[in-house]
């Protein structure tokens, strides 16, 4: 399929480039002494993910250890409730082991820095999906683990910490700034400048420098595989839309990654939180601009002096003010239609989906369930497949002490 000159056929041997761009978005933007690691990463990964023996081993671990595949449910209530006109479908990543696909990169990185001889990983984390994946990752391969974490975030996402440090990570709390995810990424790159020898750095989503948001990508696609495919077998069709929530953008790059050369609209949802106004939101594909940060251009929401603007959203893993460049590139393209939800309608959508399917979603999910229920009511016919990319155990008690329970 080709669409606005790109040919979806060979898109995946085309983007990114050899210098990691996805058309003018991505690239490697670090200081010198980091390019020589950025490099190792490159050559390795090149090398590593065409070998028989690693891809072997990591299909290996998806089945026994994570629970792969994960399934697809049909969401019957809930689309009665919508109206019954457009039927909904969940691929069901909260059953992924450690509850979000997260895992799905997270055993991929550490199984590469195994075969790299590397010693420790470090990662950021927001929502602790992350953070939690990272640190079951590690303690699966016998490697030392440092999260760097945002005071906010630990505070709100309090069983997400505790679940990090019984598997046995070190949890660095970040105090500087506005204490959330782009506060600790800033951290992680520090101590990853400081330890690149003997570490890697595990990022958490589809961004950063050239060759993680196509690393993380290609790990993730196993959602989109699987997703295709059962999609087929459980009605003989493909669905005419799927949905998935954006921040970083790794759950959705993942589910799109199955679809893009198939005649399906696509969504990414982005966090609205309180209303447009600067700092009372996370969409940057929506209302951001073109800049580069922690090593990588793409769009971002910006201050008044061009600096990364303050971000909110009721997701501790959606406030980020950029997005991985890979999205920025379809979005230019036309391929990828990017919407918002605000924090109201993700509660909502977090209350609906537990009481009338029995599923608890995390609030990062919970804005894609949004989308999908007001898509339910607008189109007159059709199926659309929402990627549910977490379990909501993390965010019951900010919900509750914050929203309260719903009638």
């Amino acid at each position: 399929m080709q669409f606005n000159g790109i040919d979806f056929d060979t898109y995946f041997n085309h983007y990114p480039d050899k210098n990691g761009y996805f058309g003018r978005y991505g690239g490697v933007f670090v200081a010198d002494k980091l390019k020589a690691a950025m490099a190792e990463i490159t050559q390795a990964y090149y090398s590593i993910c065409q070998s028989r023996k690693f891809i072997a081993e990591l299909r290996r671990i998806r089945a026994e250890f994570q629970g792969r595949p994960t399934p697809i449910s049909h969401l019957e209530r809930l689309s009665d409730a919508m109206g019954g006109r457009v039927q909904l479908y969940a691929k069901r990543e909260d059953l992924n082991h450690s509850g979000a696909h997260k895992l799905n990169h997270c055993m991929g990185e550490a199984l590469l820095a195994k075969y790299m001889g590397k010693k420790k990983v470090i990662a950021e984390t927001g929502a602790g999906q992350h953070g939690v994946a990272l640190a079951t990752a590690a303690a699966y391969f016998g490697l030392e683990c440092d999260i760097y974490m945002g005071a906010v975030d630990i505070k709100k996402q309090a069983p997400n910490v505790a679940r990090m440090k019984v598997l046995g990570a070190n949890v660095v709390e970040v105090t500087h700034g506005l204490q959330t995810l782009k506060e600790a990424v800033d951290a992680a790159f520090e101590a990853y400048s400081k330890e690149y020898n003997d570490a890697i750095y595990c990022i958490g989503s589809v961004l950063g420098p050239h060759p993680f948001p196509m690393m993380v990508r290609d790990f993730q696609s196993v959602v989109g595989i699987e997703a295709r495919e059962q999609f087929l077998d459980m009605t003989g069709h493909l669905p005419n839309t799927i949905v998935a929530c954006v921040g970083g953008g790794s759950n959705a790059a993942g589910l799109f990654a199955g679809f893009l050369n198939d005649p399906v609209d696509i969504y990414g949802v982005e966090p609205l939180g309180r209303g447009k106004a600067l700092g009372d939101h996370a969409a940057s594909l929506t209302y951001g601009s073109e800049g580069v940060m922690h090593g990588f251009n793409s769009i971002m929401l910006k201050d008044a002096h061009g600096d990364p603007a303050p971000v909110y959203s009721v997701a501790s893993g959606l406030d980020y003010p950029s997005s991985g460049p890979e999205h920025a590139f379809l979005r230019d393209l036309g391929r990828v239609k990017y919407d918002v939800i605000d924090d109201n309608e993700t509660i909502d959508a977090f209350y609906k989906l537990s009481r009338l399917e029995g599923i608890i979603p995390a609030i990062e999910s919970s804005h894609a369930v949004a989308f999908a229920m007001k898509l339910a009511k607008k189109l007159e016919h059709g199926s659309v497949l929402i990627n549910l990319s977490g379990r909501g155990d993390k965010d019951l008690d900010y919900v509750i002490e914050h929203y309260g329970i719903h009638d």
